[in-house]
């Protein structure tokens, strides 16, 4: 079964602990009062995304399920600007009570200066 161009295949899905760990050795960080985006070079031509919305954040399977939809939406959205990169999306307290319009605004801001920092510092 093909997939769709809006889809998300596992090319851009950090998949092993290994993917994760690399992220989290040296990131470049972006937060706010939503989620901490931790990003980091892949030298690949696609963009992978990580999510790590915790229960201790946000208690509810429904609630939890909401935020990693957006952030798979908003992520799929900017992708090809977000080429080259690996990031990782972290929930933090309070999360949950933000609205859905919040936490796409929250992303969107997060991953402008994402790639802004990246392509303009070698450390990431």
């Amino acid at each position: 079964m093909a997939e769709s161009p809006a889809g998300f295949p596992r090319s851009v899905r950090l998949l092993t602990r290994a993917d994760y760990g690399r992220v989290f050795a040296k990131p470049l960080r972006a937060s706010d009062g939503c989620f901490t985006v931790l990003a980091r070079s892949n030298g690949l031509s696609t963009g992978r995304i990580g999510l790590a919305i915790a229960k201790k954040h946000v208690a509810r399977a429904v609630a939890r399920n909401r935020i990693k939809r957006i952030a798979r939406e908003t992520f799929r959205e900017v992708q090809q600007e977000l080429a080259g990169l690996d990031l990782v999306v972290l929930s933090r307290h309070g999360t949950q009570a933000c609205s859905s319009s919040e936490l796409r605004a929250s992303l969107v801001k997060q991953w402008k200066y994402l790639v802004r920092q990246c392509r303009s510092s070698s450390s990431c």
